[in-house]
C-alpha cells in the first residue's frame, strides 16, 4: 500500500491525488508513467522518484522546463519530505504528502478530500551553483552597455564643456601652442 502520495495543486487536474507505490516511478506526459501528467509543460520521462530508507527521493530526468522542490531548481537527486511543494516547469505544482495511518487498520487510507488548492505563486527559482553555467537560464539584464554608454556621454560632455572654457577665455595658444599664429 501508498504511504506517499502527490496532490495536484495547480495543473490540468487540481486537486487529484496520485499515490506513490512502487520502489521506482517516472512522472512524466507519457502514459506509461507511474504519474502521468498530460499537459505540453511536462516532458515525456520527466522525473524519477526512487524509494530508499523509507522516504521517496526525487531526480530531474534531463527535462526541457525543470524539476523543483520547494521553488528551487534540482541539480541532482533530492530527499522529499511532507510538504515539500514539487513543480514541473512554471504550472504544474504537486504538494508531496505522506497518507493519513490508522493504528488499528490494517490498509492505509487516503483523504477523502482536499480543500480546494490555493492560488500558486513561484518566484523565479534560482539555479544551483553546479549546474553549468550554459544551462543556466539567463534572468539578469546586462547593465555594461549602460555603464559604458553613461561614461561614454560623461566623457563627451566633459571634452565639449573643456573646449566651450578654452575659447570663451581665449586661452586656444596655451593650451594648443602648436596650433600656430600664437
Amino acid at each position: 500500500m501508498a504511504q506517499f502520495q502527490f496532490v495536484m495543486r495547480s495543473g490540468p487536474t487540481p486537486g487529484v491525488t496520485y499515490p506513490l507505490e512502487g520502489d521506482q516511478l517516472t512522472i512524466g506526459r507519457d502514459s506509461v508513467n507511474g504519474v502521468a501528467i498530460n499537459d505540453a509543460e511536462v516532458s515525456r520521462k520527466h522525473s524519477r522518484l526512487t524509494f530508499q530508507g523509507g522516504k521517496y527521493v526525487i531526480e530531474d530526468l534531463g527535462s526541457t522546463n525543470g524539476t523543483f522542490v520547494n521553488g528551487q531548481r534540482l541539480a541532482g537527486p533530492v530527499v522529499l519530505k511532507a510538504g515539500d511543494v514539487v513543480s514541473l516547469g512554471e504550472q504544474i505544482v504537486l504538494m508531496y504528502d505522506s497518507m493519513n495511518m490508522d493504528a488499528g487498520a490494517t490498509v492505509a487510507q487516503r483523504r477523502s478530500s482536499y480543500p480546494p488548492p490555493p492560488p500558486v505563486q513561484q518566484a523565479p527559482a534560482p539555479v544551483y551553483s553546479s549546474m553549468p553555467a550554459s544551462s543556466a537560464p539567463a534572468k539578469k539584464s546586462n547593465t555594461t552597455p549602460m555603464i559604458i554608454g553613461g561614461v561614454a556621454l560623461l566623457l563627451i560632455c566633459s571634452c565639449i564643456a573643456f573646449l566651450v572654457y578654452v575659447d570663451s577665455n581665449f586661452l586656444w595658444c596655451t593650451f594648443f601652442p602648436f596650433l600656430g599664429g600664437c
